[in-house]
């Protein structure tokens, strides 16, 4: 069989003709699906049968891969992929100082104990703790797990022993792990002393995970802001994963609102010298545990605030296919620079003597070899990896067993870039319309928009949604007072009447816009002494701070606007 770009590859004469199994024969037909599909093509069926992790694969395994091990990418930067890097389920990291609250904040989401947990006001979790759904609730060790093929961490045995002895996956039957996977990490406390007795590289460690998990989660403790050397370390380990960062001010009820204020702003004020970027990181307020709040006055703050915690975090399973794509797409464009780099390195070496010292020259000048590559090669400054680092690496190779520029393997990852990416793209968008939206699901993401404890629930458009009476007439009579000064005609006022006195509210016109089309019932154009109620009572909710529906709520429509079900039904049998 002839081998080549879109064809299947050789077969090889010399395996057992031994029959393959059902199992076998499926994988390869799915593998070679993708080839099918590269050029349009599709099954017996007309079907195209490849899903987009499997595609993201394919495409990695044999565009990027050959490029980032010809050039010693997993050296410089990151180890090579794995097929569980594509399958795994989204991960959410958490990163803080001891005691914040991060273990807390696991079981605060799971609503159970996990195996391994230990919770302390000293520091308690002295390793890194993947908690994961299993049908069996146990605790694997870091040596056995990185030679798991299933989870998505054999790459992490670079690190040795010391790192591998106190990392272990801990797995339970719970409902949100069937959605996400939870990484907590040790707390982090100040000085150099803990740095180096680790015993491995605990930013190279962070680094290593925030590449692959789709959030990063940083926790504060609202008495314990200070952001210490080890802790700057880490933040600074995330650099290029800055999409991925969400910050917790943790326990924000320990302290009163003109507390809080001002310790939100030394927190942002903080994140600011060690977060670089022009974007305002996004934190949320609250106190994430089962305990009851010490400081009642935020009640609502905090509650609004977990919800749009909890809504970033149902989000990860949705978008966990384009986040991978993303991945890849930045780990394809730091790969190729890479290659432009080493074969620089390479051209520039002598044939015979003086190597040591024009290896040295050449590491001295790597600032400006990168200027000469981002001219040369159109790359945005953006794109490079860390100067310092590099120059550091680079010490330990020999730069004359480096390889030339193969121009071949850049058109390849620079193909897959610009047409390959986007029939992924038009797939994602595919599988979301076929499929309903993934969800985390249980723990503390069930039911907490039902009942009367949900979000809003009494409040704003809903107050009076469980009560007998019209909750727009408990205040109707100072409204009326306002109603008949203002000349009904008929037992209504007109337009122009009512639009004096909405105006005295001070909202905006388009606001009271909304007001008047859900209060005019009857589309006439004018107001009667209800309606004018209703617009009145809606303008109130808004004064408050709560948002209007896009449309009434049957308990705000009038009593004389409503319809009468016996009415209509003996309307409907005599029409019969």
């Amino acid at each position: 069989v002839v081998t080549g770009e879109g064809r299947c590859p050789q077969v090889s004469t010399s395996a057992p003709s031994t029959s393959p199994t059902h199992a076998q024969s499926s994988t390869q037909r799915s593998m070679f699906s993708w080839v099918k599909q590269e050029q349009g093509g599709s099954n017996k069926e007309g079907e195209m049968y490849q899903t987009v992790t499997e595609g993201l694969q394919t495409l990695y395994t044999k565009k990027l891969l050959p490029l980032e091990e010809t050039y010693l990418f997993h050296d410089f930067h990151s180890p090579a992929l794995e097929a569980a890097d594509f399958q795994s389920k989204p991960m959410v990291l958490l990163v803080g100082q001891y005691s914040t609250g991060k273990t807390t904040f696991i079981r605060y989401l799971l609503e159970q104990d996990f195996p391994g947990m230990r919770i302390g006001p000293e520091p308690t979790t002295d390793g890194f703790i993947a908690v994961m759904y299993g049908e069996n609730e146990g605790v694997v060790p870091g040596n056995a797990l990185v030679v798991d093929p299933k989870k998505p961490f054999r790459k992490l045995n670079a690190f040795g022993n010391s790192f591998l002895n106190r990392f272990i996956c801990s797995q339970m039957p719970n409902q949100v792990l069937q959605s996400i996977s939870i990484i907590d990490t040790p707390g982090i406390l100040s000085g150099e002393k803990q740095r180096i007795s680790r015993g491995y590289d605990f930013a190279e460690v962070l680094r290593w995970f925030g590449e692959r998990v789709d959030r990063i989660i940083l926790l504060f403790d609202a008495h314990k802001l200070d952001i210490s050397d080890e802790f700057s370390e880490a933040i600074k380990a995330f650099k290029g994963q800055d999409d991925k960062i969400r910050v917790v001010l943790n326990k924000a009820d320990q302290v009163d609102t003109q507390q809080l204020m001002r310790v939100y702003g030394a927190l942002m004020w903080s994140l600011g010298k060690v977060i670089n970027t022009p974007e305002v990181v996004r934190v949320y307020l609250g106190s994430f545990w089962a305990k009851p709040l010490q400081n009642t006055e935020n009640r609502r703050l905090f509650e609004a605030e977990s919800q749009d915690l909890f809504r970033d975090i149902q989000s990860l399973p949705r978008n966990a296919a384009l986040r991978k794509l993303n991945d890849l797409i930045k780990r394809a464009r730091l790969a190729k620079v890479h290659a432009y780099i080493i074969s620089y390195l390479k051209k520039e070496m002598p044939s015979l003597f003086g190597r040591e010292k024009k290896k040295d020259e050449l590491i001295q000048r790597l600032p400006e070899i990168y200027t000469v590559l981002q001219r040369e090669h159109h790359i945005s400054p953006g794109d490079f990896p860390n100067v310092t680092k590099m120059q550091d690496m680079l010490q330990h190779y020999d730069f004359s067993k480096f390889p030339s520029l193969k121009v071949k393997l850049i058109e390849k990852v620079d193909k897959m870039l610009a047409s390959k990416i986007a029939v992924l793209m038009a797939m994602i968008r595919e599988e979301e319309a076929k499929q309903p939206p993934a969800m985390v699901s249980g723990g503390a993401f069930e039911g907490s928009q039902d009942g009367p404890f949900g979000q809003g629930y009494g409040e704003g458009i809903s107050a009076g949604a469980d009560a007998e009476d019209w909750i727009v007439s408990r205040d109707k009579h100072r409204y009326d007072e306002i109603f008949y000064t203002l000349m009904p005609v008929n037992g209504k006022i007109t337009g122009v009447n009512a639009k004096k006195e909405m105006m005295n509210s001070r909202l905006p016109n388009t606001v009271l816009g909304k007001i008047w089309k859900l209060a005019d019932c009857d589309q006439d154009g004018m107001l009667d002494d209800e309606e004018f109620a209703l617009a009145q009572h809606l303008i109130k909710i808004k004064l408050e701070g709560y948002e209007l529906p896009t449309e009434l709520p049957n308990h705000l429509v009038p009593p004389s606007h409503r319809k009468n079900p016996t009415a209509d039904a003996l309307y409907n049998h005599i029409e019969d």
